[in-house]
């Protein structure tokens, strides 16, 4: 469980470390920073969940949503207590530290702060930051850690 914890705690750090700095630091009245191409800097608030959706509900949507993240986060710190496995208990803390930082921002700023930018051309992929990443690639490990888990299981069937 420590593993998992720290690893929480990192991203939580990371994730409001690099937001306060790209927003009062790097991006300050600018709205966006053209950096190559394909990538820009942008001052994005996100008041729904991923991709801006259920973005419509002002205060009390950032109430009920930081709501059910910290449900989730329970629940996630539930099955990171019982997971014998460390890849899976570096991915939970991934998780769990992403969905804590997005909570934080809701919490503290009313909305959640995204500050990357991916597009070509005039199609953009929905801004994010680090707390999406990291639950992104916390989630994949996941699910790549079960799907290798079936194959083994299935393989030792044959």
């Amino acid at each position: 469980m420590f593993l998992g914890l720290s690893i929480a705690f990192a991203a939580v750090l990371l994730d409001q470390l690099s937001k306060y700095y790209m927003l009062n630091e790097v991006l300050g009245q600018s709205t966006i920073i053209v950096i190559s191409p394909v990538f820009n800097l942008v001052k994005a608030w996100n008041t729904g969940v991923s991709f801006s959706m259920f973005n419509n509900y002002g205060s009390l949507g950032a109430f009920l949503l930081s709501g059910v993240a910290l449900v989730i986060v329970g629940f996630l710190l539930y099955w990171l207590k019982n997971e014998a496995n460390r890849l899976a208990q570096a991915a939970l803390g991934m998780i769990i530290g992403g969905a804590i930082g997005n909570v934080i921002d809701r919490v503290r700023l009313g909305a959640v702060f995204d500050f990357l930018d991916f597009h070509i051309g005039e199609s953009h992929w929905p801004a994010f930051n680090l707390a999406d990443s990291f639950i992104c690639i916390g989630a994949a490990i996941l699910v790549l850690q079960s799907v290798c888990h079936y194959l083994k299981k299935e393989e030792g069937k044959n």
